[in-house]
């Protein structure tokens, strides 16, 4: 969400963007604070906090005083304090955090790094904004072929498509490794990488795909941007895809996720 072009995709209400992603961020945001320790007691950043999903699991947390966040759209960081209030929440990009060095025990970047147009100024940044010792985590999707709501459709679009701008093409670190590589080139030691699974049910296909006609995200927008008859084939090729469901049909989710520590003062 922070390169010009993925800005573009997340022009949206928060409402929106829960319609389509936020019925998965959510859930993901309980696990991967989870994983990356968050306890009473610590202060957290949420970078890239968007409508404020994982921000509110950090406030349940740690209470509102210990929680701040960023986030460059401007409709994102209305919902956000909206939904948060009390919560420090100023507009900023991932590679410029604007918050003060060392100001945090934590600092978290849920769904972001795949956005950003500087990973490694992000990854810097991320080190930078925690206490020596501190907590840096992020996680992505697994586009390749954990994430089904984003696979299906990309692979009914390639289908009618081949050049279709599929995120597991476009997008980086949605596979093994790469956000451990990026977190240990910044600086970052024990870095430790682990999958983290979730999953949205929708009461019909209809459903599902109303989620696409909202334009949120590259998907999204791609969906908004064919013509009636392309969208449209679309649309019936990710059905036959999915089995032709009749009724209710739960699509799951597997994010990739890396937790890493801020090196301590006075080690090299």
């Amino acid at each position: 969400m922070d390169n010009v072009e993925g800005a573009r995709d997340f022009q949206v209400t928060g409402t929106t963007y829960d319609s389509f992603m936020g019925r998965y961020s959510q859930p993901l945001a309980i696990l991967f604070a989870d994983t990356a320790g968050v306890t009473r007691g610590q202060t957290a950043l949420d970078v890239g906090c968007g409508p404020g999903a994982l921000t509110g699991v950090l406030v349940e947390r740690l209470g509102t005083d210990a929680v701040s966040a960023c986030d460059p759209s401007e409709q994102f960081l209305v919902a956000c304090t909206e939904r948060h209030p009390g919560v420090i929440v100023r507009q900023g990009r991932a590679e410029a955090i604007p918050f003060d060095d060392g100001a945090f025990d934590c600092a978290l970047a849920q769904l972001v790094m795949h956005f950003v147009s500087d990973p490694d100024q992000a990854a810097v940044e991320l080190c930078r904004v925690v206490r020596p010792g501190g907590v840096v985590g992020a996680c992505v999707w697994d586009f390749d072929d954990g994430m089904e709501m984003l696979r299906k459709f990309w692979d009914a679009a390639l289908a009618v498509d081949p050049n279709a701008p599929d995120e597991a093409r476009t997008m980086r670190f949605g596979r093994a490794g790469e956000l451990v590589e990026l977190f240990e080139s910044a600086g970052l030691e024990d870095v430790t990488e682990t999958t983290l699974d979730v999953s949205s049910t929708y009461q019909s296909f209809d459903e599902l795909w109303s989620g696409y006609l909202a334009g949120v995200g590259p998907a999204g927008s791609y969906c908004v941007s064919l013509s009636d008859d392309a969208r449209m084939n679309v649309r019936r090729e990710m059905f036959d895809r999915l089995g032709s469901p009749s009724g209710t049909l739960t699509l799951s989710a597997v994010a990739r996720c890396a937790i890493g520590h801020a090196p301590n003062i006075g080690d090299s």
